[in-house]
């Protein structure tokens, strides 16, 4: 059943490599009849050459992703519709730009860069309703990663979704600007058991209408 909100909102489904974001954001534009707004990955031009030599194409991947979501918030707040939206602004810039950083593969110059970049344009950004985050082990991440075989993730390293898990939780625990829903991916099966996505419906409608 949908659920019909009172007027058009933003909901935004964040989370780690591969951990059903996109699954997600299908189910609840369909159950709820809302529109949704994917992560740019089949058109990226950066992403395959990013996974081959993350060096050399972390900055141009970073800025490409970060001009994609800029524009998709501007749409969204232009919208009538309420939207629904695959990975946020602020998983770039405070996960996955500064873990680079930290690893190395990205300079501290193109880092600056892109984080005054960044500072800039969130001035200009309303965040989202409601900001669901779907929080996984290592071990879930990969074998979701493993299920939907995209061959340039292949070459994804434990260590490096290790690094992205502690970021996205330090950055979770510390998010204020708005409403958020955390749903465990280890103990829920939203994409296969009706049972369990009726049960994310029920949180998610709880959150937008303080049901509970």
């Amino acid at each position: 059943m949908a659920i019909q909100p009172n007027k058009n909102m933003h909901i935004a489904i964040a989370g780690n490599i591969g951990s059903g974001k996109t699954t997600l954001t299908s189910l609840l534009a369909k159950n709820m009849k809302w529109e949704a707004h994917y992560e740019d990955v089949d058109d990226n031009p950066y992403l395959n050459d990013f996974y081959e030599d993350m060096q050399r194409w972390s900055f141009n991947l970073q800025i490409y992703f970060l001009n994609s979501r800029f524009n998709q918030i501007v749409k969204i707040r232009k919208s009538s519709k309420t939207i629904i939206q695959d990975r946020t602004i602020y998983e770039d810039a405070y996960i996955f730009a500064p873990n680079l950083h930290a690893m190395g593969l990205m300079t501290t110059r193109d880092f600056n860069n892109y984080m005054e970049l960044f500072n800039l344009m969130s001035t200009f950004v309303q965040p989202p309703d409601l900001m669901i985050y779907l929080r996984g082990s290592v071990p879930a991440l990969v074998n979701q990663i493993q299920k939907r075989g995209r061959a340039y993730e292949n070459s994804i390293r434990l260590d490096y979704l290790k690094r992205l898990n502690e970021r996205y939780e330090a950055w979770i625990s510390q998010y204020e600007l708005g409403k958020v829903l955390v749903i465990d991916i280890d103990d829920i099966n939203f994409a296969e058991n009706p049972e369990h996505l009726g049960m994310v419906l029920n949180k998610i409608n709880a959150e937008l209408h303080g049901l509970f």
